[in-house]
């Protein structure tokens, strides 16, 4: 038999991870044990997990919520693989009609997961055939239409549904409440997001300090998504820029470099605070004032700048608006307002109780 290479001049590929699929996969743990961080939702998931072993039942269906990067996926995997059972994995805008869904349920064996990102981002009618699947384990299907049509039941089998969400005040009441175990998962502290940078950076074999990953944790967000890749990208400046070890220097360095500063803040957090100061006095402007003024989407600024840097106390929301606050001046240092007189109810869009 001939050489495939002879045959087509190169080698037969069967489809797969790509390298950087496989690499993302790798920094995940697999195991409760080697998650870091999100202590209290690991202790209650251990118990939740060896009860469910214990009686030979699949997991109650599972609510995981938080803000984005967190590590929601890689909890659902964590569970499939404690369960020792297949998981399968969509987002809610994916499943545009209620077929989709029931071929999903109907492919499942005995215990297996669903795992349903951005599950909020479900259309109405996905969801009312959701709802038996999870409380009965079947599918009511109408077969035909107008005075033919009927409706027939078809059983599923047992399996958990772990939903995701970055908004859970977006999920339906009916929804929420069919979901036995709710669990949210909190920003990480520096500590915490330090353990997860030397774990990577041992999976992909790059030296580094525990300085290196302090520097690299403190300006994370509190977010491992966001800390693996300042590792991936000052992986790169110290192979190129440096001897190959990401140490204190090497890290103060790549982030200088990629204008993120000792907070974490980027270029665009810093130029919203530049904008509601220089532009508009410390404020309160409006949203959309500012997406106008920066040039970017309302709902860029929103989701992206704002929850980080509330966290942080530099920018409070009022009724008029976004004004930033006396640590905002500070950090870019700026001298702040002196207030003159006190505010009134009134002016800060409050009713006065007399």
């Amino acid at each position: 038999m001939q050489d495939e290479a002879a045959l087509y001049g190169a080698r037969m590929v069967q489809p797969g991870l790509t390298g950087a699929d496989a690499e993302e996969n790798t920094l995940r743990p697999q195991r409760l044990e080697d998650y870091i961080g999100q202590d209290k939702v690991k202790q209650n998931l251990k118990v939740y997990l060896e009860a469910a072993r214990r009686r030979g039942e699949p997991m109650d269906h599972i609510l995981l919520y938080g803000p984005p990067g967190l590590g929601k996926t890689t909890l659902a995997g964590i569970i499939a693989n404690e369960m020792g059972v297949q998981i399968r994995i969509t987002s809610g805008p994916a499943i545009e009609k209620p077929g989709d869904l029931a071929a999903l349920l109907t492919n499942l064996q005995e215990g297996d997961v669903l795992f349903i990102d951005e599950i909020h981002r479900l259309s109405r009618q996905v969801e009312e055939v959701l709802y038996p699947a999870l409380e009965d384990f079947a599918l009511d299907i109408m077969i035909g239409k107008g005075p033919s049509a009927q409706s027939i039941r078809i059983n599923l089998p047992r399996f958990t549904l772990v939903g995701a969400t970055t908004r859970a005040g977006q999920l339906t009441g009916p929804l929420r409440d069919r979901f036995g175990v709710l669990l949210k998962l909190e920003l990480y502290a520096p500590e915490e997001l330090a353990r997860i940078i030397q774990r990577s950076a041992g999976i992909l074999d790059q030296p580094i300090t525990p300085e290196g990953a302090y520097e690299l944790a403190k300006c994370s967000r509190g977010t491992p998504r966001v800390a693996n890749r300042f590792l991936k990208r000052v992986r790169d400046f110290a192979t190129v820029l440096g001897d190959g070890v990401i140490d204190g220097e090497v890290s103060r360095m790549a982030l200088k470099r990629m204008d993120v500063d000792a907070l974490g803040l980027d270029e665009l957090d810093r130029s919203l605070l530049r904008a509601i100061i220089e532009m508009y006095g410390g404020g309160p402007v409006g949203l959309e004032t500012l997406a106008a003024a920066l040039g970017e989407e309302a709902i860029t600024l929103e989701d992206l700048c704002e929850p980080y840097l509330m966290q942080m106390g530099f920018l409070t929301r009022t009724p008029r608006g976004r004004c930033a606050t006396s640590l905002a001046y500070a950090h870019l240092g700026m001298r702040a307002p002196e207030q003159t007189r006190p505010v009134s109810p009134e002016e800060a869009g409050q009713q006065s109780l007399f």
